[in-house]
């Protein structure tokens, strides 16, 4: 349940908390969590866990325990945000990121993690040790090359493809898209049915805001769980009919379906110990600030 538990975590922060100030009291936490079948002291176990990983930092103010997201959290929920409400694939600049390495074997778990890390961030595995990418992703493997301290083990170049095969042929070799078309495919007919039924039953008055929050949540966690297959390709390079773009579209109608009352209630429980107007100027949950840089 603690794993479960610490990826609703991350959800909740990345679409509420930072929003906020970045800060919450672990009562409050629990029982936003709560919603979700998730008890008290799994809540307590995941926190502890995110604070032992670096993803948490803690304060005491009197008998109350306070968690806010670390510059690390910061900085991974920035960059999943702007992933998770981006609707529309980037325009190329024909160049191919690739990165290449020779981690000893002394050394294989953080190989390990690497590799992970790497295609969270858009990498596809070429071959063994050989990474690539058309996005431009020079900042994300310059940090993961400090983070991880493996400077001797690593280049990295940016260059264009001559062939003899087609840029094409470097991302079905690459990526596996065909699984990712598969996955958002089920999302699409799953969510559509969704938002259809949740759409009349909004506008019936048949929703009230516990629920919709639960949904809009629920939306956002499932959604996010394609960050660590999608690439976010750009169009040049994706197939026809794709249907990542249509389900980002779906995200997004949905989501403004659900937004307004969401907040309204994670605002109610919030507020018992925030001052909710902490809130971020730019931060409208209905016309969320991600959507517009489209």
């Amino acid at each position: 349940m603690s794993a479960n538990t610490q990826s609703m975590i991350f959800t909740v922060y990345g679409d509420y908390i930072r929003h906020y100030g970045n800060q919450i009291w672990i009562g409050s936490l629990i029982r936003l969590l709560k919603e979700f079948g998730h008890n008290e002291q799994a809540v307590r176990v995941a926190v502890s866990r995110m604070v032992k990983q670096g993803w948490l930092t803690s304060e005491k103010q009197g008998t109350k325990s306070f968690y806010s997201l670390t510059p690390r959290g910061v900085e991974r929920m920035e960059e999943a945000a702007r992933r998770i409400y981006k609707s529309t694939p980037h325009v190329w600049d024909g160049k191919w990121r690739t990165l290449m390495y020779t981690i000893p074997e002394d050394k294989r778990q953080i190989r390990d993690e690497l590799r992970k890390e790497l295609s969270w961030s858009g990498f596809g595995n070429l071959s063994n040790g050989v990474w690539i990418s058309p996005n431009p992703l020079e900042k994300e493997a310059e940090r993961l090359i400090e983070a991880y301290g493996i400077t001797e083990y690593v280049d990295f170049f940016v260059g264009e493809y001559h062939g003899p095969q087609q840029d094409q042929s470097l991302v079905e070799r690459a990526f596996p898209l065909d699984e990712l078309q598969e996955r958002y495919e089920t999302f699409i007919a799953e969510y559509s049915r969704r938002y259809i039924v949740h759409q009349s039953r909004i506008q019936l008055g048949e929703m009230d805001d516990e629920q919709c929050f639960v949904e809009r949540t629920t939306l956002v966690h499932e959604y996010r769980k394609f960050l660590f297959s999608d690439p976010g390709l750009p169009q040049e390079l994706l197939p026809d009919a794709w249907s990542g773009q249509h389900a980002a579209l779906l995200f997004e109608q949905y989501y403004r379906l659900l937004a307004e009352p969401a907040s309204r209630f994670f605002e109610t429980i919030f507020q018992k110990t925030h001052d909710v107007s902490q809130k971020s100027a730019d931060y409208d949950a209905l016309e969320h600030p991600l959507f517009a840089e489209r």
